[in-house]
C-alpha cells in the first residue's frame, strides 16, 4: 500500500539523520504524552458534574481543550497505535488488541518509524511508565521502560519514576509516555485461583482520599441502566477517575521542581472511553469521544475548541515539535495551527472519522464513523452478516435492559448496539446519548448523504482496505481463534 512505501522512507530518513542528531541543539521541547485507561468525558472541566478534578482542570486552564477529540478506535491497542504511527489501525495493522493472542501488531515497514524510534534517532531520551500494549513491543526503541504488565495503579511509584527519568535526563530533550491504568476495570482472583468479576479498585494506598458510593452517582445518560449494582460500578469508576487527578497534580510538581515545566510540550487525552456497554469497542461518542488537552509552551494560547481533532493528530504534532520534517502527509497532521485563538487554518478538517474491528478474539465486526460536529452516521460494515457484542469488561447494562419494556429507549439501544442496521444516523445536538436514529429520515436525506460521500472520500484518501469485502474476509479468516 502506498502509506507503506512512504514509512518505508520515513524510517530510512531516521536512520540517517541519527548521525546528525548532535547538530540540532537542545532548544528543541521536551514532550509529555499522558495517557488515562478508559477515559471518556467524565472530568470536571469538561462539564462532568460529578467529577472533581482539580488539578486536571488547572492544566485544562493552561492548555488548549479540544471539544470534540475522536480516539482511532475505542479498544486500547488500536488507540495507542495510531499514537504511534500517525495511522487510522486499518493503516498501521493493529486492528485488535496485542494480548488477545491473534497476531495483532503494526506493520513490519512501519517499525523504524514508531514515534520513541524517531525520536531517539534524532537525539532524543526516551521512555515510557505504564503500559505500552502495541505490538511488537520489544521493537519500541525506549531507553527507560517501567511497565509493570500493563502499569500499576500505586501512582505515587509512577511519579517517582517520573522523577528518575526526568533527573537523569540532563541536558538530553526527552520524549516520555506517562500512562495511567486508572479507571480500566480491575479483576478479582477467587481462592481457587479463577479470575473472578471486575470491578473498579476504590482506594489505592489512601487515593483517592473521598471514596464515593452509589448515592453519589446517577445512571449513565448513554445507558440509562439505574440499578444499585451498576451505579455502584460507576462510583468506582469516578474514585479511579479521582486518583489519575492526584497523579497529574505530583506530575505537575515534579516538572516545575526539575525545571522541566516551561519547556515541555503536553498533550493529555484518555485512550477511549469508559468500560460500558455502549462506551469503550463501540463507535458511540461514548467509546470515541475522549478529553484531549495540549499545552505547548510558546505555540498554544489557552482557549475551548471546537475544532475537530484525532489521536491521528498527536505524531504529526510531536514530530512538527521536535522539528523533525516527514516525507509525506499522514493520516493525521499537525495541531500547531489549530493551537491559537487567532490566524486559524481556514483548512482544517471539517469532518472527524473513528473505526473499529476486533477488540479481543471475537467478534469481528468492523464499523466506521463520521462526524461534522453536530450530525453522526455510523456504518456497520458486516451488519447483515453477525452480531456486534453486547457487553465490554464483565457490564451488564445489555441484560439489565432486556428487562425493560419493549419499546423503552435504553432497550432499543442497547439491542441496536448488538443487531445495528447498516447505516445509523443520529443529531448529536438533539440526541447527544444516540438514542434517536434517524437513518433514512426524508428530512436528513441530504445530509445522510453528504456524510456518506465525506466518508467515502476519507476511505479512498486513507486507503481503507475494509471497504473490499474479499478483503474483510481475508481478515476473519487470518485472525479466527483456533479451536
Amino acid at each position: 500500500m502506498h502509506h507503506l512505501f512512504l514509512f518505508r522512507r520515513l524510517g530510512a530518513v531516521a536512520i540517517l539523520l541519527a548521525f546528525a542528531a548532535g547538530a540540532l541543539g537542545n532548544d528543541r521541547p521536551n514532550i509529555l504524552l499522558i495517557t488515562a485507561d478508559d477515559l471518556g468525558l467524565q472530568l470536571s472541566c469538561y462539564g462532568d458534574t460529578v467529577a472533581n478534578t482539580p488539578n486536571i482542570d488547572r492544566l485544562a486552564d493552561q492548555s488548549v481543550r479540544f471539544q470534540t477529540a475522536y480516539v482511532s478506535q475505542a479498544s486500547c491497542s488500536p488507540s495507542r497505535s495510531s499514537m504511534f504511527t500517525g495511522l487510522y489501525p486499518h493503516g498501521n495493522g493493529q486492528y485488535g488488541l496485542l494480548n488477545a493472542n491473534l497476531g495483532f501488531r503494526v506493520h513490519e515497514p512501519l517499525v523504524d518509524a514508531l514515534l520513541p524510534n524517531v525520536l531517539k534517532g534524532h537525539g532524543y531520551r526516551t521512555g515510557i511508565i505504564g503500559k505500552l500494549h502495541v505490538g511488537p513491543e520489544k521493537a519500541f526503541a525506549f531507553d527507560m521502560r517501567h511497565g509493570e504488565g500493563f502499569g500499576g495503579r500505586d501512582v505515587r511509584l509512577q511519579i517517582d519514576f517520573a522523577r528518575e527519568f526526568l533527573t537523569q535526563s540532563g541536558d538530553e530533550p526527552w520524549f516520555l509516555m506517562f500512562n495511567l491504568f486508572d479507571p480500566h476495570v480491575a479483576r478479582q482472583r477467587l481462592p481457587d485461583g479463577r479470575r473472578g468479576p471486575q470491578f473498579f479498585p476504590d482506594s489505592v494506598k489512601g487515593l483517592p482520599t473521598k471514596v464515593l458510593g452509589p448515592d453519589d452517582v446517577a445512571a449513565w445518560p448513554w445507558q440509562r441502566i439505574d440499578t444499585p449494582e451498576q451505579r455502584q460500578k460507576i462510583a468506582g469508576y469516578y474514585n479511579c477517575v479521582h486518583r489519575i487527578d492526584a497523579a497529574i497534580g505530583m506530575l505537575e510538581s515534579v516538572l516545575q521542581q526539575t525545571g522541566n515545566w516551561d519547556n515541555t510540550l503536553i498533550v493529555f487525552l484518555g485512550d477511549h472511553g469508559p468500560p460500558f456497554t455502549r462506551g469503550k469497542t463501540s463507535c458511540y461518542e461514548s467509546g470515541l469521544r475522549v478529553p484531549f488537552l495540549v499545552r505547548w509552551p510558546g505555540v498554544s494560547q489557552p482557549h475551548a475548541s471546537d475544532r475537530l481533532v484525532s489521536s491521528v493528530d498527536i505524531y504529526p504534532t510531536i514530530m512538527d515539535a521536535a522539528g523533525i520534517e516527514l516525507p509525506s502527509p499522514m493520516h493525521g497532521r499537525s495541531l500547531r495551527g489549530v493551537l491559537k485563538t487567532q490566524n486559524e487554518p481556514s483548512d482544517w478538517r471539517s469532518t472527524l472519522v473513528g473505526e473499529f474491528h476486533f477488540h479481543g478474539a471475537t467478534p469481528f465486526f468492523p464499523r466506521r464513523a463520521i462526524t461534522d460536529g453536530r450530525y453522526k452516521l455510523i456504518h456497520n460494515l458486516r451488519a447483515s452478516e453477525t452480531t456486534a457484542s453486547e457487553s465490554v469488561d464483565g457490564d451488564r447494562a445489555y441484560a439489565e435492559a432486556q428487562t425493560l419494556p419493549e419499546d423503552h429507549p435504553a432497550r432499543e439501544a442497547m439491542q441496536r448496539l448488538k443487531h445495528p442496521p447498516e447505516w445509523e444516523l443520529y443529531d448529536l445536538e438533539t440526541d447527544p446519548v444516540e438514542f434517536q436514529i434517524r437513518a433514512g429520515d426524508a428530512e436528513l436525506a441530504n445530509i445522510q448523504s453528504r456524510l456518506q460521500l465525506a466518508l467515502q472520500q476519507w476511505q479512498e484518501q486513507t486507503e481503507d482496505p475494509f471497504v473490499d469485502a474479499e478483503f474483510r474476509k481475508s481478515i476473519e479468516e487470518r485472525y479466527k481463534p483456533s479451536p
